[in-house]
């Protein structure tokens, strides 16, 4: 898929049509102390093997892209959307 590297935008913090560049989220890790997380790392804990199925192995084919546009006027960022599933990416 190919996405342009400048587009005229609506910047959500200046309130116009403004150019914006795309820039790609960079993956940060898992929040540890989160409840979910906390949860799921008691339940993995077991006896030495896996209450839970192995978690390694089933992930899916491809990893959701997290595109943000950055505003050229104030140089605040805002995503569009919540990311999308695909393979290659290419910036015109």
């Amino acid at each position: 898929m190919k996405i342009p590297k400048k587009q005229r935008r609506y910047c959500i913090y200046c309130k116009k049509h403004t150019e914006h560049t795309l820039e790609e989220a960079k993956r940060r890790p898992r929040r540890t102390m989160a409840q979910g997380q906390r949860r799921f790392l008691r339940k993995m804990r077991g006896y030495g093997s896996f209450p839970k199925e192995n978690p390694k192995g089933r992930e899916k084919a491809t990893k959701k892209v997290d595109f943000r546009y950055k505003c050229s006027e104030c140089k605040k960022a805002h995503p569009i959307g919540k990311g999308f599933r695909i393979k290659k990416v290419e910036k015109v």
